[in-house]
This record gives C-alpha cells, sequence and structure tokens, in this order.
C-alpha cells in the first residue's frame, strides 16, 4: 500500500518541534496542531492522495458559563482514506472527535464547537499511522521519546548544555528527518551561514554517531559542522 519512503518517513519518531503544550487543571497535555496534522499528510501521502469525510456532527449540549458566555459542545464522527499510487486502493481510519465552542453568541459558539469536533475527529483517525500523527502522545509511559527527552532537558543543569557561541536556536534544520539517528540521541541540527551544526548535551559522547553522519569537527569553533550543500 505504502511506498519504501512513506514507510520509512511513517516509522520515525516525531520531531519535538512540531509539539506543543496546554494544561488541563494540574497535568500537562501534548498535541498537535490541526493544520500541522494536514501539512503532514499532504507530505507524507501527497497532495489528493489522502481525503476525509465527516460521518456525523451531532450537537451533544448548550449551556451558560459563570461570564454568561453560551458554551456548545459537538461531536463528530470523521472518516479518513488514503489511497496507493493509482487510486485503485485505499485504506480508511474512522474515530470520534469532541469540541467545546465557547463564545457570546450562540452562533460563534456553534461554529467553534463544530469545528473543534471534527479538527479532533481527523486527528484521533490520523494517529493510527503512528507517530508522525501524534500517536506516541496518547502513551501514558515515560517511554514516550517526545516526553522522555524533555523530562531530561529539564533536569540537566544549564551550564551542561552544550551550544555552539553565536548560534540561534530557532534556525533548527527543517529536513532533520535525514538525521534521526541524532535527534534520537537528543540532539538538534541548526543552520548557521552555509553550514549545519550539532547542538544538544553532552555531545562528546555522542562523537562516533555524529561522525557517522557526516559531520567533521570545528576545532576552532568547537563545534560540529557539515556544509549544506553536501547534504543538498
Amino acid at each position: 500500500m505504502f511506498n519504501e519512503k512513506q514507510t520509512q518517513t511513517l516509522s520515525y519518531n516525531i520531531d519535538k518541534s512540531r509539539v506543543k503544550t496546554r494544561s488541563k487543571g494540574a497535568i500537562s497535555l501534548s498535541y498537535l496542531e490541526g493544520f500541522d496534522i494536514i501539512e503532514t499528510a499532504n507530505r507524507i501521502f501527497g497532495f489528493g492522495s489522502w481525503s476525509y469525510g465527516i460521518t456525523s456532527l451531532e450537537h451533544v449540549s448548550t449551556e451558560l458559563n459563570q461570564n454568561q458566555n453560551h458554551v456548545i459542545s459537538y461531536k463528530a464522527i470523521v472518516k479518513v482514506l488514503v489511497y496507493d499510487k493509482t487510486h485503485a486502493k485505499y485504506i480508511s481510519r474512522e474515530d470520534v472527535g469532541f469540541g467545546c465552542g465557547i463564545a457570546k453568541t450562540l452562533s460563534d459558539a456553534h461554529e467553534n464547537g463544530a469545528k473543534e469536533a471534527v479538527t479532533d475527529a481527523i486527528k484521533r483517525a490520523m494517529r493510527s499511522f503512528g507517530n508522525q500523527f501524534g500517536n506516541s502522545l496518547y502513551s501514558k509511559e515515560k517511554q514516550n521519546p517526545v516526553i522522555a527527552n524533555r523530562a531530561q532537558e529539564k533536569q540537566l543543569p544549564q551550564q551542561n548544555q552544550t551550544y555552539p557561541t553565536n548560534t540561534p536556536m530557532s534556525n533548527q534544520y527543517t529536513n532533520s528527518y535525514e538525521f534521526q539517528s541524532l535527534t534520537n540521541l537528543g540532539l538538534n541540527i541548526v543552520e548557521q551561514g552555509d553550514n549545519l551544526i550539532v547542538v544538544g548535551n553532552d555531545i562528546f559522547s555522542k562523537k562516533d554517531s555524529i561522525k557517522a553522519c557526516g559531520f567533521r569537527w570545528d576545532s576552532a569553533n568547537k563545534q560540529w559542522y557539515m556544509p549544506i550543500r553536501q547534504v543538498a
């Protein structure tokens, strides 16, 4: 059904930069945004090679909160279809989503609740295709690769973090899947001028893995680098 490249991409651990967090009571929840799910599906499956349809959209409840805002709840069932290259075969996934719209006007509350329910259902249906669609975020175990890496980063003392001088962390290399073995070790690849730079914690102990990916040591700047043109 899927070609080799699609299967390989689906097997990768999720890129931490895609994961968002929000608080629910005393719990911190990790999630992927709706637009991210759609962009990922377009990237992996291709434009026109997947689709979704709303099987049902049900208005569940209407309330007023303490601020006299309308609170409208919806439940949606969405079916996702992913086609093969010839569109002769497809895989279908279906799941339920829930949405809650809060607004001063009934129309806005209905709109927000319905949209949120459909988006939630799409995300839940797509997660059956694995970590690229956030399936690992539903794990309650600490072995979850995204959550575990974040916990480790918070526990490490600031002075032990090894980043090259004047390297902005916002310039993360967008095609980081090419260096999945390094990101699995908790390292990041960032762009600095015409080079890619490896940044992260305890880099020295991971030098063999870094060298295996083609990076070279710059003794003057104390950093591992690779010319971007070499990757291209």
